[in-house]
């Protein structure tokens, strides 16, 4: 789970943070303002001084927050001296947008608020649709407005140019002040509410919020232009309401909910992407009519609500479609307000005690949860009274140990203490011991160690809010049955019990929890000294959940209080950073390593005492007949595994099949010549394939299929343990691996061979061995020091831990430790069409030639809503369909795409000879598996690219280089690599023109980067001194072609367009690094990986075999050599279905004899 925060203000005003990883609140950095409510996102909090004023939280990132700011100049042909800024009276401004509308010189930008600040000074963009134009930038054309072109031609009377600066937003980790209008009579009245949503808007563009406020006088407020690249927006516009509202709520998607003075709701209707404001208000009533509706929270499914009398009320019904739900159900507790987050977790701040709860349970088929669980953590400022626990334990009386030991019953434990304590909750009165709890502790801990032991036990205890209060137990005589040694177990704490009016006299550490309420539990760490006073412990104001992501099902610290172990000691055990681990670790497999050997070097003329014998495994399970009937099978399998005298073991996996009904045949396949087991995953069946090299040529594997998941699973780690076992292949990969990942996600490793890369008779590629890793990738990159990245499909960055396994090899074939959960999230597209009709206009009806008026993006298969499932059984949908608005080539403002015909190019917009048209839907689901990965937070990336090592080398010396681009287009750059830390430490972010799509670094630090607009850009004066360069180098892209990924390795640099064309770059030198001229290698090409021996592989689109086609196969470039960097030919490896690969690690050294040859000829292209 991603660490994120949740945000709180305390009654003196103070801003809070606690994370999902944490088990302190932390104190806000600015800490000199004062806050009334706080309404938080993923990245930025937004909140109310108690000036009434609005400020801005930017949480800080590595990458910034850059805006670009444009202006053209224009200029107009004169036949005395040429090109002039005297235009004509009714052409555009000289300085102007690119409309030619507003007048826009450059010294009339300014920045709009303090918080800003220039990057740079305007300079003229030379860049013209991939292509560097002439020198000075213009572009030509017949008049305004035309479309431009970079040459100058006869007939071009106008130019223009344009002129960028960037400007960069600096007030992060810090409360801004947002900017209200210039005009004092239109400035709106002072605010007392306001809530942040509308990030997940059903066809929302990324990074774009809505922010609604409520004035003093009632009025809603909507804040313009609110997005990542303009975190302050704009200005405020007022929306008109029926009424006085009081409280104002957004959630992420697309509900608003508000609260009237009378008590009603008001519901906001209309909102979608084209207006984010909505369109109308709707009236909710209250769910009793003599209690109104005080307070409201939406979440993207749900609505809670306080009614006047503290009471919980659930709207049941909500949804996009029905935004006012069907009815109201009152739930347990009594609170102050309530606050709806991320996957609709809620929070709330208790009514009598003021701690802050959460809601556990809340799951997408139980949206209302279960119960009430306080958060008892302490606050981070309070670590300072943990001195006198430090001295305790150094003095050898450890005050919670000594307590347990003579107190005469033990302390339960976390689990069996929050769980008894679930009988209590936030709705009951507070009794008026309370004023004196402090009092009373201390007093319970001098009267010796019985009472102190039972001090101990009620501080140990967590509450929580039960679901059903017919469940508690009845009060009746509850003080005259208990001493002081009764456990928790054994106090029936209900509701009856706190309204009684005094406690016996020699209890006061039994009474102390009840009288404190749940939040004071938290506040006394460890047991040992009272942090707080009695009108010092936290009493909460106001908690907002929507930048804090907790999963149903995942585990939080914020219940628990770690007892027996001073602060000193716990803070020692965090120092320990997973780099020392990973080493002391490796030191003593090295140590183990050694002692085994030398133990068995007295014993080696002894002969092993192994038997020969053979172990079957059998199955029914489903197989692919590839000839009439051409149809799946029902087929018996059998695994027979042989141990010979050496040890060795070997397996034959046969296959029994009935032919015509009556004669019984069988197929057998032996593992030590299988290659690689693929999972084909398919929404109907659970089934794997199974390649051997000759059927790897013939395209035609063997296909199986299970009954079960769980059986596919069983199969699949039993073979491929097999298999492993036939060619000696065991633990984690080797630093010189190569990694792959199929277009379903899987990832697959190799080991090279040493004469895979052989100049002379390499080893085929389809005799390579390939077993599968856990996890799940979209793109994988290594390096031979052992560092591997991956990118998921949701462009989260996962760093590999150094296990095996994982997925479906959990526990068989796995690695017992560096396994973790990963998930990955991506969508699903099908395609509405639609044909013009004279008539009617656009319908669904087309003409009997046409494709399926709602397909895939071919349009040759049929999809549906309502049939289109998720990518196989392992994936489930997280969300509805909506209309996919970021398609290539544009949309109108309801997704629609034209075009003459199908399939033709489609643009959006709608002209005359436009018969046809298209509309993407989207629809996103998500898949919970494990393997060796870990998280990399929090920058979302779309390319990453190491450096790779030169053979024979030592980098031992420095950090390795990683190079990567976000998911936004901002190149970056990490610190802090090594083989011990191979997360790195930090971002770099190194600043582009335009978004980048592609990005690699070579072997002698030659960054290569390709734009979103298709054209190359070389990085120079890169080095380990410099890890970011100095500037970005223009290198024109191939003619007509846009290009889409670049690959860098020793000496060789090559580039993949859209087209799938491959190219090479030609004449790089030591003194000219960015190359003279694009050389075309090949076409059918989807992926392009360059190697630190300069060897390219490739994923080829379609390779034929004897028996059938495959889309997404493993190629080599064969014949590489310094004299030929381009090659002669290709070596077809496994496939298909693959759709990345990475040799990038595998630098084995060539043979002596063609190190010698090579040597002969002199050097390389590029000398490092």
């Amino acid at each position: 789970m991603p660490t994120s925060v949740l945000w709180a203000v305390d009654l003196f005003g103070r801003v809070y943070t606690l994370s999902t990883a944490g088990q302190y609140w932390e104190l806000c950095k600015d800490v000199q303002m004062e806050f009334k409510r706080v309404s938080a996102a993923t990245q930025c909090c937004w909140g109310i001084a108690c000036d009434n004023q609005v400020y801005l939280y930017v949480c800080s990132s590595e990458v910034p927050i850059r805006h670009r700011e444009e202006a053209y100049e224009n200029q107009r042909w004169n036949p005395m001296g040429g090109f002039c800024e005297k235009l004509l009276p009714s052409d555009r401004w000289s300085w102007s947008d690119v409309s030619g509308l507003q007048h826009r010189p450059l010294d009339g930008v300014a920045l709009p608020s303090p918080h800003w600040e220039w990057e740079s000074d305007w300079y003229v963009d030379e860049n013209f649709g991939g292509e560097p134009t002439e020198k000075g930038g213009w572009t030509y054309a017949m008049d305004f407005p035309a479309t431009y072109t970079r040459d100058k031609k006869w007939n071009s009377c106008v130019r223009r140019r344009k002129w960028i600066r960037y400007r960069r937003y600096k007030s992060r980790d810090t409360w801004a002040k947002i900017p209200s209008k210039d005009d004092p009579k239109e400035l709106p009245d002072p605010f007392n509410d306001l809530s942040v949503g509308g990030w997940e808007v059903t066809d929302e563009p990324v990074g774009r919020l809505s922010v609604w406020a409520v004035s003093l006088q009632g009025k809603v407020w909507y804040r313009e232009d609110v997005s990542h690249p303009n975190p302050e927006g704009s200005s405020w516009s007022l929306v008109e309401t029926p009424g006085e509202v009081v409280q104002i709520s957004c959630g992420p998607h697309d509900l608003v909910w508000a609260t009237l003075w009378e008590g009603q709701a008001l519901v906001r209707e209309g909102i979608c992407r084209n207006s984010p404001k909505g369109s109308s208000w709707s009236i909710v009533e209250p769910p009793a009519s003599e209690n109104g509706i005080m307070h409201v929270s939406a979440g993207v499914s749900v609505v809670w609500a306080i009614t006047k009398d503290r009471k919980v009320w659930f709207r049941r019904g909500v949804n996009s479609h029905n935004p006012c739900g069907t009815s109201w159900i009152e739930m347990v507790g009594e609170m102050t307000m309530v606050n709806v987050g991320l996957n609709d977790q809620v929070w709330g701040i208790g009514c009598e005690d003021r701690a802050v709860y959460f809601r556990q349970g809340v799951t997408p088929s139980e949206l209302s949860g279960k119960t009430w669980k306080a958060i008892i953590v302490g606050r981070e400022s309070d670590r300072s009274h943990s001195g006198s626990s430090s001295s305790l334990l150094s003095a050898g009386c450890f005050f919670g140990d000594e307590v347990r030991g003579s107190g005469t019953e033990s302390a339960p434990s976390d689990t069996d203490a929050a769980s008894e304590a679930e009988r209590q909750g936030p709705e009951q009165p507070l009794p008026k011991e309370s004023l004196d709890n402090s009092k009373n502790l201390k007093e319970s801990l001098s009267k010796g160690p019985e009472t102190s032991g039972n001090a101990e036990q009620s501080m140990e205890t967590h509450s929580c809010l039960a679901e059903d209060k017919g469940k508690a137990p009845e009060a009746t005589g509850s003080d005259e049955g208990h001493g002081p040694t009764s456990t928790p177990a054994e106090l029936p704490w209900t509701n009856i019990d706190l309204k009684e009016p005094k406690r016996a006299s020699n209890q006061p550490a039994a009474s102390f929890p009840e009288a404190t309420g749940l939040s004071s539990l938290g506040l006394f760490p460890l047991g040992v000294e009272e942090p707080y006073g009695a009108d010092d412990r936290p009493l909460w104001a106001w908690v907002s959940g929507g930048g804090c992501a907790v999963e149903a099902g995942s585990m939080l610290k914020w219940f628990t209080v770690q007892s027996g172990l001073s602060p000193s000691v716990q803070t020692l055990s965090l120092s320990i950073t997973p780099a020392q681990t990973a080493a002391w670790r490796k030191q003593i497999f090295q140590q183990l390593t050694e002692r085994t050997k030398r133990e068995l070097e007295s014993f080696r003329h002894y002969e092993q005492a192994v038997e020969q014998s053979v172990w079957v495994k059998t199955g029914a399970l489903q197989w692919w007949c590839d000839w009439k009937p051409h149809k799946w099978v029902d087929v018996r399998v059998a695994l027979e595994q042989f141990t010979g005298h050496d040890g060795a073991r070997d397996s034959i996996l046969f296959i029994y099949y009935v032919v015509h009904e009556e004669k019984k045949q069988y197929l057998h396949v032996f593992l030590n010549e299988v290659t690689v087991l693929v999972p084909v995953l398919n929404e109907a069946k659970h089934s794997f394939a199974l390649y051997t090299p000759e059927r790897t040529r013939q395209r035609w594997p063997v296909r199986l299929a299970a009954v079960t998941e769980q059986d596919m699973n069983d199969w699949l780690a039993l073979l491929s343990l097999s298999c492993c076992e036939s060619r000696k292949v065991h633990g984690r990969p080797s630093p010189q691996a190569i990694w792959s990942v199929t277009c379903k996600g899987d990832i697959f490793v190799s080991e090279p061979s040493p004469d895979l890369e052989a100049r002379e008779h390499p080893l085929p590629c389809d005799q390579m061995f390939w077993r599968q890793m856990g996890g799940h990738l979209r793109i994988i990159e290594a390096n031979g020091r052992g560092v591997v990245w991956g990118i998921g499909y949701d462009h989260t960055a996962w760093v590999y831990t150094g296990g095996y396994g994982g997925g479906c090899f959990q526990g068989l074939a796995s690695s017992t430790s560096n396994i973790y959960t990963q998930s990955d999230v991506k969508s699903v597209y099908i395609y509405e069409n639609q044909r013009w009709n004279p008539v009617t206009g656009y319908t669904s009806r087309g003409l009997p030639t046409d494709r399926y008026m709602w397909s895939d993006a071919t349009g040759l298969q049929e999809c549906t809503k309502a049939s289109t499932k998720p990518p196989s059984l392992q994936w489930t949908w997280v969300s509805d369909w909506y209309v996919d608005f970021s398609v290539p080539g544009g949309t109108d403002q309801e997704g629609w795409q034209y075009a003459s015909d199908f399939p033709a190019s489609y643009h959006g917009y709608k002209t005359m000879k436009d018969f046809v048209r298209r509309r993407c839907w989207a629809r996103k689901c998500k898949l919970v598996t494990s393997g060796p990965w870990l998280e990399v937070a929090p920058i979302a990336l779309s390319d990453v690219s190491i450096i790779p090592e030169s053979a024979g080398a030592d980098g031992q010396g420095h950090s390795i280089a990683l190079w990567a681009v976000s998911d936004k287009g901002d190149v970056l750059c990490r610190l802090g690599i090594s083989e011990l830390n191979p997360a790195g430490s930090s971002w770099l972010h190194v600043g582009t023109d335009q978004p980048f799509t592609s990005v690699s670094i070579g072997a002698c630090y030659q960054v290569w980067a390709v734009a979103r607009d298709g054209s190359a850009f070389y990085r120079g004066s890169v080095s380990p001194s410099q890890p970011a360069g100095d500037c970005w180098y223009h290198i024109p892209s191939p003619p007509k072609q846009k290009l889409t990924q670049v690959s860098v390795g020793q000496t060789s640099v090559y580039a993949l367009d859209e087209n799938g064309n491959l190219w090479y770059r030609a004449g790089i030198t030591p003194s000219y690094p960015q190359g003279s001229s694009w050389d075309h290698v090949s076409n059918n090409v989807r992926k392009v990986s360059v190697g630190p021996l300069d060897q390219v592989w490739v994923i080829a689109n379609k390779v034929q075999g004897s028996h059938g086609l495959s889309r997404g196969t493993v190629c080599r470039r064969v014949g590489v050599q310094p004299r030929e960097p381009k090659g002669q030919g290709w070596d077809y490896g496994i496939g298909g279905g693959w759709d990345h690969i990475s040799v990038r690690a595998n630098a084995t050294t060539l043979p002596r004899n063609v190190s010698r040859e090579q040597e002969a000829h002199g050097p390389g292209p590029v000398c490092c």
